[in-house]
């Protein structure tokens, strides 16, 4: 890639479905190439050699992803992606009347690309396992969308003619819910089924609670008591079975996606370090490795940014608020919220972190976007260095840093294996000691392990 400053001409993109624009000016806005070519493989070698005299052009374009960026970056241009928002700013300053075609699109990229340029940040491509490992976690999440769409379409055909359904299951994301509306389609058929066919369904899929297996029982056998009339009954069960055999169906395509995810999770070479955070899991780490691998962590504030953790200030005058940061990797902000919320239950520091912000009058989404926050740092320090979390060097290092998470415990900071056991002092010289070491003088020289293990059983009960 050339220097910024021997770059000679600059190419805006808009990409459509079925066919695309681009515009190539030069260092003084001159309009030098204005093509429109089609969204085929003749179309793309067109632009080829359009741009055959700019080897390495760059590109701007209203997108980071598709094939559109694919294909520009297999010819080694060089691409700088536009969040729409922002190319609609650059639309605007440059056409300030409201005029808006595929040309102008163009052009006003390529224009915002020479005048700003410099201080965009190209797209750097991901190596094929980071980059077929997100693509698959994306897609994961999206199938488990549309899950939850069809289980609530389940959901509302039920509530039209079979309420003892609803009632007797409270998790529909359940496969065991789908297959008792397969097996009972309707309420008439779960009464003429009986008593012993019920307790077998129960106890074929380990449904069979000595708690909640009566209540189950005797709503089945009042299942007709209130139900739809005879045409909806009709109508609505087979919708019914229709959305639950797709549901049965997505399950599976769920676990193979799962699987293939585990297999590429473990082959990629930062498995041991994303795999080691606490609370992530089998679900949570691919995701946060998928996005999180490659990064540029020289600069945290911008990582925290771009994953929507770090809020952002707005002032005017004698205004002044801060809000959430909405521009931002939402897939990314998703999986550090829950990612953070399952921490809490594996790290002592983490729910005392947590609970801070909550005193201090923060709703439970503001607290935890505090705590990703934090946890960025934490996975910051684990790249740079390329190892994996241990708790008990984080510990010894907010002791060493002076970390204000300590003093949200009434328990000393644990001390270094290797340091020599502390001498006796008198009252005189108790004062010099840090307030972390006063918390409790008879734990001074408890092990780091058994101190880590104290936080959490005192934290669980």
């Amino acid at each position: 890639m050339k220097n910024w400053i021997e770059q000679t001409h600059f190419a805006g993109l808009d990409w459509a479905d079925d066919h695309h624009d681009v515009v190539v000016v030069d260092r003084q806005g001159q309009t030098q190439l204005r093509l429109e070519f089609a969204h085929s493989a003749a179309g793309w070698q067109e632009l080829r050699q359009a741009l055959a005299p700019w080897p390495g052009i760059p590109v701007a374009i209203e997108t980071n992803q598709g094939l559109a960026v694919d294909q520009l970056l297999q010819w080694e241009f060089t691409v700088y992606p536009v969040v729409p928002k922002a190319a609609a700013a650059y639309r605007t300053r440059q056409c300030p009347s409201g005029l808006k075609d595929d040309f102008h699109d163009a052009w006003s990229l390529a224009q915002a690309l020479r005048t700003d340029g410099q201080r965009w940040r190209p797209w750097q491509p991901l190596d094929p396992l980071t980059a077929q490992l997100r693509l698959l976690c994306r897609d994961e999440v999206a199938l488990i969308e549309q899950r939850t769409a069809l289980v609530n379409q389940l959901k509302a055909a039920l509530k039209e003619f079979y309420p003892a359904a609803l009632e007797a299951f409270s998790d529909w994301t359940h496969p065991s819910a789908w297959a008792f509306v397969l097996a009972f389609p309707t309420p008439q058929d779960l009464q003429q089924a009986g008593r012993r066919k019920w307790e077998k369904f129960l106890h074929t899929h380990r449904l069979w609670r000595s708690d909640t297996a009566p209540e189950r029982l005797a709503l089945f056998a009042q299942a007709t008591a209130f139900v739809g009339s005879a045409a909806v009954t009709a109508a609505k069960s087979c919708l019914a079975l229709a959305l639950a055999r797709l549901l049965v169906t997505l399950e599976a395509q769920l676990k193979l996606y799962r699987a293939r995810i585990a297999q590429l999770f473990a082959q990629h070479p930062d498995h041991d370090l994303f795999g080691s955070l606490p609370g992530a899991g089998p679900k949570l780490a691919p995701r946060l490795l998928s996005q999180l691998a490659g990064v540029d962590w020289t600069s945290l504030a911008q990582v925290r940014g771009w994953a929507g953790t770090a809020p952002i200030t707005f002032q005017s005058g004698q205004m002044r608020r801060v809000k959430v940061r909405w521009a931002c990797n939402h897939f990314l902000r998703a999986t550090l919220h829950l990612w953070a919320n399952l921490s809490r239950h594996s790290c002592a520091w983490a729910q005392a972190f947590y609970e801070r912000h909550r005193q201090q009058g923060q709703s439970h989404a503001c607290a935890l976007r505090a705590l990703a926050n934090r946890w960025l740092n934490v996975i910051a320090g684990m790249c740079r260095s390329g190892t994996a979390y241990n708790p008990e060097l984080h510990l010894r290092n907010l002791q060493k840093h002076g970390s204000w998470v300590l003093a949200l415990s009434p328990h000393p900071t644990p001390k270094k294996p290797s340091d020599p056991p502390p001498r006796p002092v008198n009252n005189s010289h108790e004062k010099s000691l840090s307030s972390t070491e006063n918390f409790c003088p008879a734990l001074r020289q408890q092990p780091v392990k058994e101190f880590i293990q104290h936080v959490i059983l005192r934290h669980k009960r």
